[in-house]
């Protein structure tokens, strides 16, 4: 080992990636629990860990649409597609109150402020007011001309609630004068709406477009957010208020600073996303998609500081001079050389195994994680004259992988330069046995595409450096010709002399 250096394996920086607090906040989730669920006439309840349900309710007729906690934890109110609303208590099965008086899909349900009155919204463009203590309607809003989709009720006032529709406008109810009393236009059906705790500000999303109203003036509009590429679906507020999260069909959740109104922080999720949630104190993210699966993220637990340090043990040199022995000026002190050991990549270099590091390096494990350690040991060997070779000699399998890490990072800046070198190496070897396996053709084509296109990339951005180049040179030499000459008074003066 003495005589080997191990590969250099070289740093590249990421451009555009910033490290702030959001995203350290945001990243610290452990991997996702991942629970399969489907359109049911049931509604379960997951503990804080729990991969089985701990508690199933079943008293539905149809598809249950909505769910919905009371602020205290203790009762459910839930929505169903035959219009029927029930209530239920969390520590048995049967359902406590039923109302009904909906005759399409109920979508929305809440419960408001005082705790014992019910809000539902319903494909029969009506909203409802239903008393809980004695299950019965006691107003019915019919001023929206669509589907209402959505609505929440004010944590502040008890007769304040506010609906969103497919009509495109949000609006917002009091129950003390039977009609809306505020109406905003939101410009697209309306998929969710969210009201701050302080009441002031309203959010609404629908299309591609996220809108902050402010209530204070009449349902004036603050901002309008156009970050997703698809319909957003839901919203949700962090615990502390500052945060604003939206969930959208194009597999994203976006959050957003809720004094700038700036994205901070981004989810990718594996399919378009229906649902989302936050558990208290942002210690849990939920989300729900449209494959039937429901996303629980946890948030990692802060190590636990040791409050007394371990009690190191007295050296030897301790045993054999004593405890007080005091280091004389001819004492030399001789540390053991720390042993180092290496990667299994360098150990196969180091043994002329160049096809087995290769190989190493193109498992899934290092080439989505860390693909410049794959980078540097493709440099290693092209410096070494052995990258062709190890680059030959392969079957379906592995030389489908290796152009898979080739397509998926050619074009990367950070990559290009020994990536291409590599590809135009796999073109020359394996171009004479092109049309033994449809796979690999296809990929090998579109690899030959992403090389010729970066090559053109390259050519046109040395085209446009010559040009630059050529300004700058004629802009010196201007200055160049520009000289100081006394005056009559003796003060000096910036001449030019024409060319």
């Amino acid at each position: 080992m003495a005589g080997y250096k191990p590969a250099a394996i070289q740093t590249y920086p990421v451009l555009g990636e910033k490290i702030t607090q959001d995203t350290l906040y945001w990243n610290n989730y452990k991997p996702p629990y991942n629970y399969a669920v489907t359109a049911s006439s049931r509604i379960h309840i997951y503990g804080r860990y729990s991969q089985e349900p701990i508690k199933t309710f079943s008293r539905f007729k149809d598809t249950a649409y909505c769910a919905t906690f009371r602020q205290d934890g203790r009762l459910i109110v839930a929505g169903s597609e035959d219009g029927g609303v029930q209530l239920f208590d969390i520590s048995g099965r049967a359902p406590l109150r039923q109302f009904e008086g909906h005759t399409k899909a109920v979508h929305t349900v809440d419960f408001t402020a005082d705790k014992y009155h019910v809000v539902s919204g319903a494909d029969d463009y009506t909203v409802k007011l239903w008393d809980i203590p004695n299950s019965k309607e006691i107003l019915t809003f019919k001023e929206h001309s669509d589907y209402v989709r959505c609505g929440c009720a004010s944590k502040l006032n008890p007769d304040l609630f506010i609906t969103g529709s497919y009509d495109h406008t949000v609006k917002m109810f009091d129950a003390r004068t039977n009609k809306s009393v505020l109406s905003v236009e939101h410009g697209q059906p309306v998929e969710s709406v969210l009201l701050f705790p302080s009441g002031g500000l309203l959010v609404s999303s629908g299309g591609r477009y996220v809108k902050v109203w402010d209530m204070l003036k009449g349902g004036q509009l603050l901002v309008s957010l156009r970050n997703h590429h698809k319909t957003v679906t839901c919203l949700c507020l962090s615990s502390s208020g500052q945060r604003l999260l939206s969930g959208s069909l194009d597999r994203k959740v976006k959050v957003y600073s809720t004094t700038s109104y700036k994205v901070v922080h981004s989810f990718d999720y594996a399919a378009s996303i229906l649902s989302l949630a936050l558990a208290h104190e942002d210690e849990t993210i939920i989300v729900g998609m449209t494959n039937g699966i429901l996303s629980v993220k946890h948030r990692k637990s802060e190590a636990k500081k040791d409050s007394l340090p371990k009690r190191r043990r007295p050296a030897y040199r301790t045993f054999i001079k004593g405890k007080n022995y005091m280091k004389q000026r001819d004492d030399i002190l001789i540390n053991r050389p720390a042993k180092k050991h290496l990667e299994l990549y360098d150990r196969d270099l180091k043994n002329f195994r160049i096809s087995k590091a290769l190989d190493r390096v193109l498992e899934p494990t290092c080439t989505l994680k860390t693909p410049e350690i794959t980078v540097s040991i493709i440099k290693e060997l092209n410096r070494r004259g052995v990258l062709a070779n190890a680059l030959a000699g392969r079957d379906e399998k592995e030389i489908s992988r290796v152009l898979n890490f080739l397509i998926r990072n050619l074009s990367q800046p950070r990559f290009a330069p020994v990536l291409i070198n590599a590809a135009e190496i796999i073109i020359d070897i394996y171009l004479p046995v092109i049309g033994q396996s449809p796979v690999v053709d296809k990929k090998f084509l579109l690899l030959q595409g992403l090389v010729e296109k970066e090559i053109d990339y390259q050519r046109e951005l040395l085209e446009t450096l010559g040009m630059m180049d050529m300004l700058f040179a004629t802009m010196k030499r201007k200055e160049s010709n520009s000289v100081l000459e006394h005056t009559s008074d003796g003060f000096l003066e910036n001449k030019k002399i024409e060319s």
